[in-house]
């Protein structure tokens, strides 16, 4: 590797000491040039300044540039059906985000690489701790019923959005983070974000990651989903609830104009019939496909797969507060018996990455890789049972939604126990059921004593440390209480130095190991599914589907 010290005297000109850090890591080689880029974007550094840095240490890029479709006509496309109305404060689930996506936009893309990618934020910085991050807004954006966004509708959205009294979905990523008041007005295109605290990965906190902060104008209709007003590519055309929507080309969108004139959505209750109609030519485009019931279109040449390498999972939650699991030793001989390189290729065909009870992926930049992979091993979980005083075993009911393949992962586990005498009765639910009203006491996902989430990709694992493993987190199904992991996490929030969020990371992945209040077997990859010869589809592992550029 050569290095053009004087280049890089000139590109680290008017850096923050942050920044600076993080370009001397990678000089020395504590950082890849992946690394670099992906965490050079979340603190704000431009692209052609990262491609600057990357190029004077002897590395550079590859753009590639996205491929000219056809314009005009209608795009159709299946998706599962919403399980609660079309409102960006409240939206829950993959069908929900995927609707959203169609017309209203978030301030940073978290994009498939990781990175950090401006929308309607046009740049931004954090100040040198890390508690005030202050974003530039992009200019002459305007909302379907044309006013200007400004400021001001972003300062209320996030005001809403962190406000704990309109049961906002989004304090799962903004609870400790951003309070109401704390989104603060500059000037008409500037907004500052006074954190509760230090945060180094705040730009995903509003991102696409949280998919309900997307910015909507400061007066929110009360019936939003009748009008669905957003800065998009697309407005709303028709929307009727459990059937289907369609949206027709935005003619002020300040981007590049919409290929399509219009989009098609119908929903579907299940997978198989959206495969049916793909295959009858009823629709162009599945947003999403579970890998078993999609083996047939794989090897179809009519049909192309886009596979999203994701930190998308099914999350296994054991109630840490009553038995069978208060006891650690327990919940460590269930994951014990699980065989996970058998899920990867047998369950998944493997289009996913093994999971080592942590929301440490390995594509994460921040990952301990060190931390040692948990393995199947039967006399240890055996042992483990015994000391613990059950060696005869133990009953218990595991609750999860019919989703994906969800349903054959709780009959792999339920096989998988009976190793150790566990006798494991199964409750699989429709999505809407088994959510709830997603609060405790009123939602069998944070009520029942063990059960198997869909969590969906984030860029950062911020989200998946915090709301369901902290102590106060929302989305704390398995009633996880631990003041050492909490201290951890705030620390690896905190860190805006790659190499100390990774040292933060290793002790949580190794306090996880030896807890166990959840096994994480595998981060599953994100397959739509396109009629052959379709350009410009974009899929977020996240449910976003983004078809500006695509032509069928």
């Amino acid at each position: 590797m050569t290095i053009n010290h004087k280049l890089l005297d000139v590109l680290r000109r008017g850096r923050t000491a942050h920044e600076n850090h993080l370009v001397d890591g990678l000089v020395r080689g504590a950082v890849s040039r992946r690394e670099f880029l992906r965490y050079g974007s979340v603190l704000g550094l431009s692209a052609p300044l990262l491609g600057g840095i990357a190029g004077a240490v002897g590395y550079g890029l590859n753009p590639v540039a996205a491929r000219a479709g056809t314009p005009g006509g209608t795009i159709r496309f299946g998706q599962i059906v919403p399980a609660g109305a079309i409102n960006p404060v409240t939206i829950a689930d993959a069908g929900g985000v995927t609707v959203l996506s169609q017309f209203a936009e978030a301030l940073v893309l978290s994009a498939p690489d990781l990175s950090a990618v401006p929308l309607l934020a046009e740049s931004w910085a954090p100040n040198d701790d890390g508690t005030v991050w202050t974003f530039k807004l992009r200019q002459n954006v305007k909302f379907h019923n044309g006013k200007v966004m400004t400021a001001d509708d972003v300062v209320a959205t996030f005001d809403r959005l962190s406000d704990p009294a309109v049961g906002s979905n989004a304090l799962s990523a903004l609870s400790g983070i951003l309070s109401k008041g704390g989104t603060r007005k500059v000037d008409d295109y500037t907004v500052a974000f006074h954190l509760d605290a230090a945060n180094g990965n705040f730009p995903y906190a509003v991102s696409t990651d949280n998919y309900n902060a997307v910015i909507v104008p400061a007066e929110m209709p009360e019936d939003f989903e009748a009008t669905m007003i957003g800065t998009g590519p697309f407005k709303l055309e028709k929307y009727t609830s459990k059937v289907g929507a369609s949206f027709v080309r935005n003619p002020d969108y300040w981007g590049a104009a919409a290929l399509p004139d219009r989009i098609e959505i119908t929903f579907y209750d299940d997978y198989q019939p959206q495969i049916l109609a793909l295959q009858a030519g009823e629709i162009d485009l599945i947003q999403q496909v579970p890998v078993l019931q999609s083996m047939g279109l794989l090897a179809d040449p009519n049909f192309s797969i886009l596979s999203t390498r994701s930190s998308a999972h099914h999350q296994v939650h054991m109630r840490t507060d009553a038995e069978p699991f208060k006891d650690k030793r327990v919940r460590r001989a269930i994951a014990l018996c699980l065989d996970r390189p058998k899920f990867v290729q047998g369950l998944l065909r493997g289009q996913a990455q093994i999971g080592n009870d942590s929301p440490f992926m390995p594509a994460y930049p921040s990952t301990d890789t060190s931390v040692a992979q948990r393995e199947m091993n039967i006399a240890e979980a055996k042992d483990l049972m015994e000391a613990a005083g059950m060696a005869d075993g133990f009953k218990t009911t595991l609750t999860t939604e019919k989703y994906l393949e969800i349903p054959d992962y709780a009959v792999l586990i339920q096989n998988a126990v009976k190793e150790i005498g566990g006798d494991i009765a199964l409750n699989i639910m429709d999505q809407g059921a088994y959510y709830g009203d997603a609060v405790p006491g009123k939602s069998p996902w944070l009520d029942s004593e063990m059960g198997i989430t869909d969590y969906g990709h984030r860029g950062v694992p911020n989200v998946f440390l915090q709301a369901p493993l902290t102590s106060t987190g929302t989305w704390n199904s398995a009633h996880f209480a631990n003041s050492d992991y909490d201290t951890l996490v705030r620390g690896y929030v905190a860190a805006l130095d790659l190499e100390a969020q990774r040292a933060a990371a290793g002790k949580i992945q190794n306090l996880l190991l030896d807890e166990t209040p959840v096994i994480f077997s595998y981060f599953y990859d994100f397959l739509t599914v396109t009629k052959a010869g379709a350009t410009g589809v974009v899929a977020t592992a996240m449910g976003h589907i983004m078809l500006a550029q695509a032509s069928v």
